[in-house]
């Protein structure tokens, strides 16, 4: 049976063909696993085209399993014929495409065409997405006059300030688009029938966020210049073409960052970089030192007062802080139940660091979300405050005054972690990185009866222990900085 494209593989294979033809050819790749974050993410998704079809009264929704092709399109030719005002993932099909419209909306002078979509702003693959389907509207006689996308509007507020939606007209776009289109509908079933299209890296790689099976595609050479810290694909592929795969190879008059200048030097003498001001820096310190790591849950349709689309809320810390000579003192707080967590959870913090000096974070992250607490918490302003002056990030000293060859170009701390501290590894725990906690503390909070007896206690120690190990990585890192800057 010839492959078919949907409006998702036309997209992709729009971005880049091996994407395409790896998601269609190796559907159980190990990359594509489904992770709790990305479930979440599409749960989510489909949480806003739902109240997204609120907005159109009176519209029918083909409501059919995904499967159900032939029986689809027959459900959306008898609501086109009935004359509804709008229609729901009604299903169209031509020369082996097959989409399913958001909305196609009923107009005095034809149709428009209104594709959802769970960001806050018009991306540039979607301008494609909305450009086949209207291809397809069109062979299928349907007289699409006008196309928008519906996105969530940066500026609403739980819970009625302002509308959640913002609907922008992109119909020039598309049509600037849409003679292109056959070819490439074209182009993409060829390349799915053809032999792997083997296209290695190259400037499509340097547009796309998050590809799954860019490991694929990507040299893994210790210094090649993809690990060029701060600089990106389109620098790596310029460097490339000048013949310069390697960090060690750049010549001698070229303009390097000093991070970059350290990363180099760890390179071609195999060892560690570190920066003689490291010591005072530490030394700087304010003792007793904490070690503070939040986890936030953000929503595209939020439920707290206040909030934004994906406007992200702290609802976990893990806190430790050093007592007596290599003793610390542990403190940790999870949210429990639907309610807002802002003002327990600041409450708890407070009281928690009042004893401290210098409080260790990695990133700016933890202040970030420190000023959007006070603003929620306003009584603990103040304290809020004084909290986010005390913060010291970590990060920015590693990235200042440390390199080593194994951070490849990355100061991330699950970058940072392996090359420092080896012995501390979370490949042990049941949750392993932020996204999945994110995604499994908004479950736990807002879908209580979504459990079998005894998983959601198990969830929350799961959530706790990783929570713990980001703050306890933070102690053993600045051990280890002390001992380098000693050394």
């Amino acid at each position: 049976m010839p492959h078919q494209l949907t409006k998702t593989r036309f997209v992709e294979g729009w971005q880049c063909a091996n994407l395409l033809w790896w998601k269609v050819h190796e559907p159980d790749a190990p990359e594509l696993e489904m992770s709790p974050a990305l479930q979440d993410l599409f749960a989510q998704g489909r949480q806003v085209g739902e109240m997204a079809r609120e907005r159109f009264p009176g519209g029918v929704l083909i409501d059919l399993p995904h499967e159900a092709t032939e029986e689809r399109l027959v459900a959306t030719q008898a609501a086109l014929d009935r004359g509804v005002p709008a229609i729901f993932e009604g299903a169209f099909d031509t020369d082996g495409v097959f989409i399913a419209a958001d909305v196609l909306r009923r107009e005095d002078d034809g149709f428009a065409l209104i594709e959802v979509k769970s960001s806050t702003k018009v991306k540039d693959e979607h301008i494609p997405d909305v450009a086949l389907q209207t291809h397809v509207l069109r062979a299928n006689g349907i007289d699409v006059r006008r196309v928008e996308l519906m996105h969530l509007n940066k500026e609403y507020r739980h819970p009625n300030d302002g509308e959640l939606f913002v609907r922008e007209d992109v119909t020039a776009q598309v049509l600037d688009m849409l003679d292109g289109v056959p070819h490439r509908i074209e182009e993409q079933l060829a390349m799915l029938s053809d032999d792997f299209p083997n296209l290695g890296m190259g400037q499509q790689c340097a547009g796309m966020r998050d590809c799954p099976f860019h490991r694929r595609c990507w040299p893994d050479d210790r210094g090649h210049v993809l690990e060029l810290s701060g600089k990106g694909v389109r620098k790596a592929l310029e460097l490339m073409a000048e013949g310069i795969d390697n960090i060690r190879d750049l010549p001698p008059d070229y303009k390097l960052s000093e991070v970059n200048r350290r990363q180099k030097q760890a390179l071609e003498q195999n060892e560690m970089v570190v920066e003689p001001e490291l010591g005072g820096v530490l030394e700087s310190m304010e003792h007793p030192i904490g070690f503070l790591d939040f986890e936030t849950v953000a929503r595209a349709i939020p439920v707290w007062n206040g909030l934004g689309p994906w406007g992200a809320v702290p609802v976990q810390f893990s806190y430790h802080e050093e007592r007596d000579a290599g003793q610390y003192h542990h403190v940790e707080w999870l949210a429990d139940g639907q309610d807002d967590p802002r003002e327990a959870l600041a409450i708890a913090l407070v009281e928690s660091c009042r004893r401290a000096g210098h409080i260790v974070v990695y990133t700016g992250f933890e202040s970030r979300q420190l000023r959007h607490l006070q603003e929620a918490v306003p009584h603990l302003a103040e304290e809020l405050g004084d909290i986010d002056r005390r913060l010291f990030d970590m990060h920015k000293v590693v990235r200042q005054h440390v390199y080593h060859p194994d951070f490849a170009g990355s100061f991330s701390i699950k970058s940072v972690l392996p090359a420092l501290v080896p012995e501390l590894s979370y490949d042990d725990l049941a949750i392993a990185e932020g996204l999945t906690a994110s995604a499994e503390i908004a479950r736990m909070m807002l879908t209580p009866g979504a459990f079998a007896d005894g998983e959601r206690d198990k969830l929350r120690q799961d959530l706790l222990a990783y929570c713990k190990l980001d703050t306890w990585a933070m102690v053993k890192l600045l051990e280890r900085l002390e001992q380098v800057a000693g050394e």
